[in-house]
């Protein structure tokens, strides 16, 4: 093995940490050796792409997906895709000559069933999200393995921007239950994102229950914000005493 299938402690060739930090130039210099495996794997079974993608060289990705031969979809230990990786650290740039190249898995699914839009959603990435919608492409009511939504994402970390681009799609089911029967608005209230719950309440059922009993209401109990439970009751929250009695001696409602 010559110096340039060479690999250090974690696995990465000189290719692969040439993408990783920015190093253009030596991109194009082991590229045009013929020599460098554009796919090679490191420990965490991630590419040259992968790092590029991951940290948003946008002018790398370029250059590897230019030899027409690198694995688009190449997924990682953690069954993540460069697209993912690129959707989730907001790197729009990246994310669109990805999807250019009409080759990627628009909604591959990592090991926690979560899509591209998934990450770009959760962690507040507007930009790439509209962009990902605008691919008309993506399963916008995608679950993840605990039966979460982009939308019950979207309401649990406050981005109410996303959640209107969502909405305004007219495909998500505002009432989406997970796994433990919580939906967008049981997140909303229970974080204390009273932008969210004022969008969500106008359309939402305020009184959907949890397979343990709690309704959003209870959740902003729980939280003890009192500006959510003003607009949950002005939009016909109901309260569950019976519940709420039950509970009383568990204020952690998990």
């Amino acid at each position: 093995m010559g110096y340039i299938e060479s690999k250090d402690n974690n696995g990465q060739t000189p290719l692969s940490l040439a993408a990783s930090n920015r190093h253009e130039v030596t991109v194009k210099l082991l590229l045009a050796t013929g020599k460098a495996d554009i796919d090679s794997k490191d420990k965490y079974c991630q590419t040259p792409l992968s790092w590029a993608a991951k940290k948003g060289h946008e002018a790398i990705v370029k250059l590897l997906l230019d030899t027409g031969k690198v694995d688009i979809d190449s997924k990682d230990k953690y069954c993540q895709t460069p697209l993912s990786y690129a959707a989730e650290n907001g790197y729009k740039a990246v994310v669109k000559l990805l999807l250019d190249t009409g080759k990627v898995d628009i909604d591959s699914k990592d090991k926690g069933g979560r899509t591209p839009l998934s990450w770009a959603v959760g962690k507040g990435h507007e930009a790439v999200v509209k962009l990902l919608l605008d691919s008309g492409k993506v399963d916008i009511d995608s679950k993840d393995i605990y039966g979460r939504t982009l939308l019950s994402w979207a309401a649990r970390n406050g981005h109410d921007a996303i959640v209107k681009l969502l909405l305004a799609t007219g495909k998500v089911d505002i009432d989406s239950k997970d796994f433990y029967g919580r939906t967008p608005l049981s997140w909303a209230a229970e974080e204390g994102h009273k932008e969210v719950v004022s969008i969500l309440v106008r359309n939402a059922n305020v009184n959907a229950k949890e397979e343990i009993g709690a309704t959003p209401l209870a959740r902003a109990i729980n939280n003890g914000s009192n500006d959510i439970l003003e607009i949950l009751l002005k939009n016909g929250a109901e309260v569950n005493y019976t519940y709420l009695l039950t509970r009383v001696s568990e204020p952690d409602l998990t």
